[in-house]
């Protein structure tokens, strides 16, 4: 058990990513990549396994979600328990990646990202990218704040150098693309 979270908090996580994947399911979305694979990593991002397999350039991200969500959690509602805080985080995260796989937000990203062949996320990933969220929570509940800030910026410039993209980007294309940003990751 992981300190701070109680059975009855690990079971109301469990159930809320149990429903998750149930909407995403309702919503048409694949169980698993349209390829027939299951991959532990997927590392090319221009490819059409890429959101579809456990892990990818963004499982990064979705590890940050996790610290903002500790730490918006314990600045806004320091009394609760952790767990409380995190189904809270599962439920901001699983809205997410609902929204994420939309139909308004899949043309976006293909619009102005450089997610250019986006078709959404398999079941897999999107689970799994929840998945990557909590293990950043817990991380973060263990982690002296400034610790999890350097960790953060470490894999935000991991990501940049490695594909040319990041937490920090991806919000910025998705909300106020930036031309020369669009080109600069194209070039990559």
């Amino acid at each position: 058990m992981v300190e701070g979270i109680s059975r009855t908090g690990w079971l109301v996580a469990v159930a809320l990513l149990a429903v998750f994947a149930a909407i995403l399911f309702a919503m048409g979305r694949p169980p698993i990549c349209p390829c027939g694979t299951i991959s532990l990593w997927h590392g090319t991002v221009q490819s059409n396994q890429n959101s579809q397999q456990i892990s990818d350039w963004y499982s990064f991200s979705h590890i940050i979600h996790g610290f903002i969500f500790y730490g918006l959690g314990r600045w806004l509602l320091p009394r609760q328990p952790l767990w409380v805080l995190l189904a809270l985080a599962i439920g901001v995260e699983a809205a997410w990646e609902i929204l994420e796989n939309s139909p308004v937000i899949i043309d976006r990203y293909r619009e102005v990202t450089m997610a250019f062949g986006y078709s959404g996320d398999s079941i897999l990933n999107s689970v799994s990218d929840a998945l990557f969220m909590v293990a950043g929570f817990l991380a973060a509940s263990r982690m002296r704040w400034w610790a999890t800030v350097a960790l953060a910026l470490v894999f935000e410039l991991f990501a940049l150098w490695a594909i040319r993209d990041n937490l920090t980007l991806n919000v910025l294309m998705l909300i106020s693309p930036v031309e020369a940003v669009k080109q600069w990751q194209a070039a990559g």
